[in-house]
Parts: C-alpha cells; sequence; structure tokens
C-alpha cells in the first residue's frame, strides 16, 4: 500500500548521488529520505551492462525492503542501462535521471548544440543522445566519457588543481564545438560544477540532471499524491556499503548540515 508519510528512496553507486537529495531537501523538505551509496563497488560506469544490472536490482530491493514509496536511481548509469527493468520490477514509481535532464537541455538550449559528459556506460550507451535525437532531431549533440570526474569527486577535490587539469584535458573539444549547453551526465559531476563551469565558459548552461529529477517529482501530477502532508522537516536515513566515515566527512560538507549516522551494509547483505 502506498501512503504519503512513508520515505523516498534513492541510491547511487557512492556519493554522487548527494547532489540529488540536496535538490530534494530544498524542494520538499518535509520528505523523510532514505539514502543507499554503494561506496564499495564505486564506479558503476565501467562494468557491464550485466553488472550494473545486477547491482541496480541489489541496490533498490534494500530500498524496497526499508518500505519506501518511490525509488529515485540517482545515478545515470543505470538510469541508461536498467530503469525499464527496475520500473517493471517494483509497484512504486522509479524515476531516473536520463529524461528530467535531457527536458530541462531542450528548453536550454538556443543553438542546438548540446554536449553530454558521463560515464563510460552511459555515453557507449547514447543513453542521452538517443532521447535528445528522438525528442529534436534538429539537433546537434556531442558526447565526452570523463570517467575520472568520479572518483575526484568521491575524493572531494572541488578545487584541486589535478582536477582543472583533467577538466581542461577533458572538456576542451566542447569550446570548438559552439555548445550552449552541457548536460552533467552522472550526478558526481555538479560536486565539480565550478570547476567544470570555468573549463567550459560561462555561457554554457550547465545541466544537473538532479535539479530536473526533484522538480519531476515536485511538479508531476502523478506523484503529487505521494507527496508528505506534513509541515515538519523530514528525518534521513544514509547508508553505504563501504567507509561510512569517509562519507560521513564529505556528505556533510556538501550538503551543509550534520548526520546523525551513516549505518554500514556489507554488499553480501544486498
Amino acid at each position: 500500500m502506498l501512503n504519503s508519510e512513508k520515505p523516498i528512496g534513492v541510491f547511487d553507486s557512492g556519493i554522487g548521488g548527494l547532489t540529488v537529495v540536496k535538490k530534494l531537501q530544498a524542494s520538499l523538505p518535509n520528505e523523510r529520505i532514505i539514502y543507499f551509496g554503494d561506496t564499495a563497488r564505486v564506479p558503476y560506469g565501467a562494468k557491464s551492462n550485466d553488472t550494473i544490472t545486477e547491482y541496480a536490482i541489489q541496490d533498490a530491493d534494500f530500498l524496497i525492503n526499508k518500505n519506501v514509496k518511490m525509488i529515485i536511481v540517482a545515478c545515470n548509469t543505470v538510469s541508461s542501462v536498467a530503469l525499464n527493468i527496475l520500473q517493471e520490477r517494483y509497484n512504486v514509481p522509479v524515476i531516473g535521471m536520463i529524461e528530467p535532464g535531457t527536458d530541462l537541455a531542450l528548453s536550454s538550449t538556443e543553438n542546438k548544440n548540446i554536449g553530454v559528459i558521463g560515464t563510460y556506460s552511459t555515453i557507449r550507451n547514447k543513453a542521452y543522445s538517443k532521447m535528445l535525437t528522438a525528442k529534436n532531431s534538429d539537433l546537434n549533440v556531442f558526447e565526452k566519457a570523463c570517467p575520472l570526474f568520479v572518483p575526484l569527486a568521491e575524493e572531494g577535490w572541488t578545487d584541486h588543481k589535478a582536477t582543472y587539469l583533467i577538466a581542461r584535458e577533458y572538456l576542451s573539444e566542447f569550446r570548438e564545438k559552439n555548445i550552449d549547453t552541457l548536460i552533467l551526465g552522472c550526478t558526481h559531476y555538479p560536486i565539480l560544477s565550478n570547476v567544470i563551469q570555468e573549463v567550459v565558459g560561462e555561457d554554457v548552461k550547465l545541466i544537473d540532471s538532479g535539479t530536473a529529477a526533484a522538480a519531476t517529482i515536485e511538479k508531476h501530477p502523478e506523484l503529487e499524491e505521494l507527496l508528505s502532508k506534513k509541515i515538519v522537516s523530514g528525518n534521513h536515513e544514509y547508508y553505504v556499503s563501504d567507509l561510512p566515515v569517509k562519507f560521513k566527512t564529505i556528505a556533510e560538507r556538501f550538503l551543509g548540515r550534520t548526520i546523525e549516522n551513516v549505518e554500514k551494509i556489507d554488499p553480501e547483505q544486498l
């Protein structure tokens, strides 16, 4: 039975999904959130589609066992590979990152030149380019895998010299493509948004799929009845499959609030 006072479940391969949690906390402050970060097996983006699907089902099963009312797949890699499988498997709404990010990019671009950066898997599966061109065949879409951004975000290197060097190596070619919009096709990437913005130029609009997904939940008429009717701030629970102290330190810095407890879940229990 769906109940508006049940929590929202969010999962990601690591800390990247906190970018989605941060948006949810701002736009839906009354909601309780249960977050699972699979920090023992991050990154997902370099793994096979079969392995990604296996991990995604385990992560979602964990949240379902926590009695959540909906699942947000705060991972572009999983969204590009296994979203349909998850949506068919569970009797709660399962929301991914690709379509909300695509729609926001389409509403933002003026010159129809859109860049997409993501993990190897997201780019290999052409998750964004297929959906973008299906919705507007006049677009020019330029994709680039940026796998090293995930470990940099996991380390909290948001203003490190190495991050700038790697960002320039990955992103300098976009300046030649005359893009006016860049989709951050991994929820880790907004953690590095200041670096990315500086490298691609201030005139390029960065699209955060987490922001778009949070807006989708807030405004979607079919999901509205699932939102909490309480007027007090929701309590949140955080679970990871490894390194809870490291996760807590980075999460508190990123979210700007104290996290009471982060519980470690053995991957073999998933």
